[in-house]
C-alpha cells in the first residue's frame, strides 16, 4: 500500500500534527524494534513481550502502555481499570491484520481508555465489523491516531454513562472490504456523548463515515472529503437524532456514492429522542468533479427545529430538507 504524503492527507486548513503522518511514512519495519519486550508499563518500568501481558499487568489500576516502534500482530482485551496506549513516537507503533475475540485490535471495556499514536491498519473479519478499536464499556480517548484500510475504524457498544473523544485523528480507506462485507469508518451505538475534533475521514469504501447513536454530538473543524470514495453514504448519520454542533467542517461530496441525497441526517431511522437545537454552522460543503446530482447539507426526518446558518455551499448543495 502507498503510504499518502502530508499534503494528501491533509487541506492546509487542518491542523493535524505533521509528526505523525511524516513519521508514519517512514515507518515499515517488519517487527518490533525493541527485541522480545516492546511493551513498557511506564508506571513500574516492566516490559512485556506481548501487549496483553503489560494489559493484564495494569488490571484494574492506572497505567499507561508505552509501544515501541515496530509492526505488530498483537492484539489485546482491556477487562477494567484505566489504561493508556501510547506510542512512544507517533505512527511508528504500527498494528496490521491483528484482531482479539473476533471483533478489533483493542477490545476495550474498562473504566477509561486513551490511545495515542498508533496506526491500525487492515483490520478485517467476517462479520464485516473489523475495527481498530472495539470501545464496549468505559471512557475513550483517541489522540493522533490512524484507522487505515479496514472494515472499521473504530466500533462502540452502547454505555449511556461514558464518553468517546475523537482528536487529530484519521480515517481512510474503511467500509466494505472486498468480499462486500464492511460497515462504517466510525460508528458509535447508545453512548452519552460523542466528539470529533481536527481529524480528517477519506477514501471510504462504503456505509457512512460517522454513524452515532449517541444523544450528543460534537463535531468540528474536520474534513470529510469522499472525491476518492465509492459506494459510500452519508458523511455524518445521526441515526436516531441528537443535540449538539457541527461546525467548522469541510465537505466534499465524490460521484460514486451509494447514497448521494444527504450529507448529514437527522434521525433517518426514527426519532428516539430530540434534536430541537442541533446547530450546524461554518460549515464548506462542495462537490468532487464529476458529481452530477444535487445534495442537501442536512436532511432532517423530524419536525425538531434544527439551526442550520452560516454554512458556505457550492452550486449543488442546499441548505437543508425534510424528509
Amino acid at each position: 500500500m502507498a503510504i499518502p504524503r502530508h499534503a494528501d492527507l491533509w487541506r492546509p486548513s487542518m491542523r493535524l500534527p505533521a509528526l505523525l503522518v511524516l513519521s508514519f511514512a517512514l515507518a515499515a519495519p517488519a517487527a518490533s524494534q525493541s527485541g522480545d519486550a516492546p511493551f513498557t508499563v511506564a508506571e513500574t518500568g516492566q516490559s512485556f513481550a506481548t501487549l496483553q501481558d503489560a494489559v493484564s499487568a495494569i488490571g484494574d489500576g492506572t497505567g499507561t502502555i508505552r509501544i515501541a516502534p515496530g509492526r505488530y500482530r498483537d492484539c489485546a482485551v482491556q477487562e477494567g481499570g484505566s489504561v493508556s496506549f501510547v506510542s512512544t513516537e507517533p505512527g511508528k507503533a504500527i498494528f496490521e491484520s491483528a484482531i482479539c475475540e473476533g471483533k478489533a485490535t483493542l477490545v476495550l471495556r474498562g473504566a477509561r481508555s486513551r490511545v495515542e499514536g498508533i496506526v491500525f491498519r487492515h483490520n478485517n473479519v467476517p462479520d464485516g465489523n473489523g475495527a481498530g478499536i472495539r470501545i464496549e464499556k468505559g471512557n475513550l480517548d483517541v489522540v493522533n491516531a490512524m484507522f487505515l484500510d479496514s472494515q472499521c475504524g473504530i466500533l462502540s457498544a452502547s454505555d449511556p454513562s461514558s464518553a468517546i473523544r475523537i482528536v487529530h485523528s484519521t480515517f481512510s480507506g474503511l467500509g466494505k472490504d472486498p468480499t462486500g462485507n464492511g460497515a462504517h469508518g466510525v460508528y458509535i451505538g447508545d453512548y452519552g456523548s460523542l466528539s470529533i475534533e481536527n481529524s480528517r475521514f477519506d477514501r471510504g469504501t462504503g456505509g457512512h463515515y460517522v454513524k452515532s447513536r449517541a444523544p450528543r454530538v460534537k463535531i468540528l473543524d474536520s474534513s470529510f472529503d469522499d472525491s476518492l470514495g465509492q459506494h459510500t453514504n452519508y458523511s455524518i448519520d445521526l441515526s436516531n437524532g441528537a443535540t449538539g454542533r457541527i461546525a467548522g467542517n469541510t465537505f466534499v461530496v465524490g460521484p460514486n456514492k451509494d447514497n448521494y441525497s444527504t450529507i448529514i441526517t437527522v434521525a433517518p431511522e426514527g426519532r428516539e429522542r430530540s434534536s430541537t437545537g442541533l446547530v450546524v454552522e461554518g460549515n464548506t460543503a462542495t462537490v468532487a468533479p464529476g458529481f452530477k446530482n444535487r445534495t442537501t447539507l442536512v436532511g432532517n426526518w423530524t419536525n425538531d427545529t434544527v439551526m442550520v446558518r452560516g454554512n458556505t455551499l457550492g452550486e449543488q448543495v442546499a441548505a437543508q430538507a425534510s424528509r
